[in-house]
């Protein structure tokens, strides 16, 4: 039985595209967070601005650009402005600013990122901080090493 070619481009659900443009994973982690902030589904999100649930699939990974109109319909239907979208970038005059690392957009990308991330930042205790990170990286290694 022969496996089945990938085509270019395309990534496993919930991760961005390698080959995307900085700014388009961006802009789409920023729409995937605001519309899982919300709680709508990519499927509600589609029906609202008029598209299929894999074209915001596609949006939301930086596989495809989003046209302006298109992304102040989204605006619109996640009730943020259009600057919502580009917080965090570096300005373009900023030249070789440090841009989101891909791990942080990573975590934001996976179905629990977001809430674990939430909840990571109401622990006020830095020792307690420093141990869930511990905990967390000792697991990461053993899953790693099975």
């Amino acid at each position: 039985m022969t496996k089945p070619i990938k085509p270019a481009g395309l990534t496993a659900v919930g991760q961005t595209d390698p080959d995307a443009h900085p700014v388009d994973r961006h802009v789409g982690l920023r729409i995937r967070m605001r519309r899982k902030e919300l709680g709508v589904s990519q499927e509600r999100l589609a029906d609202a601005v008029g598209l299929t649930f894999q074209q915001v699939q596609k949006y939301e990974r930086g596989a495809n650009r989003v046209s302006a109109s298109r992304l102040w319909e989204i605006a619109g239907a996640l009730q943020v402005g259009i600057g919502y979208f580009y917080e965090g970038l570096p300005e373009p005059s900023e030249g070789d600013a440090a841009p989101v690392r891909r791990d942080v957009e990573d975590l934001l990308l996976i179905n629990d990122g977001p809430e674990l991330a939430q909840s990571f930042l109401r622990v006020r205790d830095p020792k307690v901080r420093r141990k869930i990170v511990e905990l967390i990286r000792a697991m990461a290694e053993e899953a790693e090493q099975a």
